[in-house]
């Protein structure tokens, strides 16, 4: 093939000679036949950017090791990851657990690291929600799905009580599933045949599904979430509308008994694996409008593990994972006949007992690494898989990085329920990772950012409660921009010197620690000071940091020194406390002078300076005190 690609006119007369062979004994129309089918033999190689992409696995100490893996016989990937957490479904004695790590935490996992232990029964499926990276779902046995708060910097303790909690199931929940554009609607599937359909915030059923007779083996939703497709054991496929529960259409899917499972692509086609009559494991690709009629199938092996689809939207690469395969096979998906494109097979020794997949934020640009996937093994080890696309140039790659989903939502609950669709918003992945927000994308989708922000502090686990911006950060800047109108607004560097604010809130930091301290100290103080009085002759009024609290003696105090002292050192602390009040007062006063725009520079440098002075100033009178 190299060869005709370098020599193509000897190729050519070695084409005519063929012909001129084989057309002395055949007809002409055969001959025509072999002519075409040397030529399609003659394209070498089909174009695409991601024919050497190759995966290679982290170093041992650059993975997770020791983690107790659930040794459940479900189903499920057991395995959820984000640019924040990696949660792993963990083996428990008497309840159901999952394991959330940050991702910097690498290495040999101690056993009695933090755990989520609210469930009753063991875990099967857990499902990071797409526009809050704290917040993560899981379906268990004992019926009930359940939202987790994950703290930034991970689980101090183990976490048992859940920020929200579903019960309707009346079996147990298998798939957690989240809407891709719409804030905190949650697809729940169980063994009882039902989909229920959740406000989150709310925790109310918006839509309950019940048009399956046997079990539900998965869902997944479509691009904008107005649709999902659903493979149950009866071989049938389902397209149905989430919002009133009726079939669309359904058609017969792989014939084989045991599981298939289906997944929507970005153009509305459904992606399926399966197995055939023979027990050989498919893939197949169907077109939602004619479910009965696959576009292409083809077989794979005769193994007998599931295999789980990851379908990366951004580029049309297609990951085949199966439980139990120590392989990833990997395809390219095109409009265009033959559709599915086979790139290459990732090999290893070690078979895998689940697999998670990392969103597009939070791959490494740098390398080119277009997917990354956290291998489960038998052994406890979590080992992290990146696949990477060799390139000579250290720039970004916009083929290999078009703008992704964001964070941010495109559509409230209520909204989507009353018929509203909309694509998830996009962000630019080269934006993401510099730290700045893409105009057109956060202009786009219906909604402003301060008003995406305004609804974000409605939910009951919003990203405010885990995210709380400096005032000098782009994000915050933004967000002031845009709810003050636009023009004569503090523009980012122009009238507030980000070093100077950074400084004034590490000092305003450092005053409430001192604050914190002297109520400790007057908690001391007056334990102290009430083993010297009877609970009869004197009693103490004191607010927490009121400026008019004070001490009231209602009557005559002991004559005792030590008593005085301890008298004389609350009243140093309350007069401190005042200040302190005063303190806040004039932070307060000045940054609003500072993010006044009519000011000149030159006042606000003399505004700067005088109250850098005052803050050295109370500092030092705090340590002296």
């Amino acid at each position: 093939m190299r060869c005709c690609k370098k020599k193509p006119l000897l190729f050519f007369h070695v084409v005519v000679v063929v012909l001129v062979v084989v057309s002395q004994t055949v007809s002409r129309h055969k001959v025509t036949r072999l002519y075409y089918f040397i030529l399609f033999m003659a394209r070498v190689v089909r174009n695409s950017k991601f024919r050497h992409v190759f995966g290679q696995a982290a170093k041992k100490q650059d993975c997770y090791d020791n983690i107790r893996i659930t040794k459940s016989a479900w189903d499920s990937t057991f395995c959820s990851v984000n640019p924040k957490f990696l949660a792993i479904i963990t083996e428990s004695a008497g309840g159901g657990a999952f394991l959330a790590l940050p991702l910097d935490k690498i290495g040999r996992i101690d056993r009695d690291v933090p755990l989520v232990t609210g469930h009753k029964a063991a875990v099967l499926d857990l499902a990071w929600c797409p526009h809050n990276d704290n917040v993560i779902a899981s379906g268990s046995e004992d019926c009930t799905v359940k939202i987790w708060q994950i703290p930034d910097g991970g689980l101090s303790s183990n976490l048992t009580q859940p920020a929200v909690d579903l019960v309707a199931h009346q079996r147990r929940v298998g798939q957690v599933v989240w809407h891709p554009s719409a804030l905190n609607v949650l697809l729940s599937a169980g063994g009882d045949m039902k989909i229920f359909i959740w406000n989150v915030g709310k925790s109310i059923i918006l839509t309950t599904i019940e048009c399956h007779p046997e079990v539900i083996l998965s869902v997944s939703w479509n691009h904008n979430g107005s649709r999902i497709v659903t493979s149950c054991k009866d071989k049938i496929f389902r397209i149905i509308n989430p919002r009133n529960g009726h079939v669309i259409k359904s058609g017969m899917g792989h014939q084989g008994a045991k599981p298939a499972r289906a997944i929507y692509l970005r153009d509305g086609r459904i992606f399926s694996t399966g197995f055939s009559r023979m027990s050989e494991r498919q893939y197949a690709l169907w077109d939602q409008d004619n479910l009965g009629i696959h576009l292409t199938m083809e077989e794979l092996d005769s193994s007998n593990g599931i295999l789980f689809p990851f379908y990366d939207e951004d580029t049309g690469l297609i990951f085949l994972c199966g439980k139990g395969d120590s392989t990833i096979r990997y395809f390219e998906y095109t409009p265009e006949a033959p559709y599915i494109h086979y790139i290459n097979t990732y090999s290893s020794s070690d078979p895998q007992r689940g697999m998670g997949v990392m969103p597009k934020r939070g791959l490494n640009i740098a390398t080119c690494e277009i997917a990354r996937f956290y291998k489960l093994l038998n052994s406890g080890l979590c080992e992290v898989i990146s696949f990477t696309v060799p390139r000579k140039s250290e720039l970004f790659q916009e083929d290999l990085y078009p703008d992704t989903a964001a964070e941010e939502h495109a559509v409230t609950a209520d909204e989507w329920i009353e018929g509203k669709d909309a694509n998830p918003r996009l962000v630019s992945i080269r934006d993401l990772h510099s730290g700045v927000k893409s105009q057109a994308n956060t202009s786009s989708g219906g909604l402003t950012l301060g008003q995406g922000a305004q609804q974000k502090q409605e939910v009951v686990f919003g990203k405010s409660t885990s995210q709380k911006p400096s005032p000098t950060s782009p994000q915050n800047t933004t967000q002031t921009n845009a709810n003050n109108g636009g023009g004569g607004n503090v523009q980012h560097g122009q009238h507030v010197d980000n070093e100077f604010l950074d400084k004034l809130v590490e000092e305003m930091r450092r005053v409430k620690i001192i604050v914190k301290g002297h109520e400790r100290r007057i908690k001391t103080l007056e334990e102290r000071l009430s083993q010297y009085e009877a609970p009869s002759n004197v009693k103490f009024i004191r607010s927490k940091f009121s400026p008019s609290s004070s001490l009231t003696e209602i009557q005559q105090k002991p004559n005792n020194k030590q008593y005085d002292n301890i008298l004389y050192q609350l009243d140093l602390i309350n007069s401190r406390l005042n200040d302190f009040d005063r303190r806040m007062d004039d932070f307060n006063y000045r940054l609003k002078l500072l993010e006044k725009p009519s000011i000149n520079k030159q006042q606000h440098r003399d505004l700067m300076f005088e109250h850098a002075h005052k803050i050295i100033t109370h500092f030092n009178d705090d340590r002296r005190f």
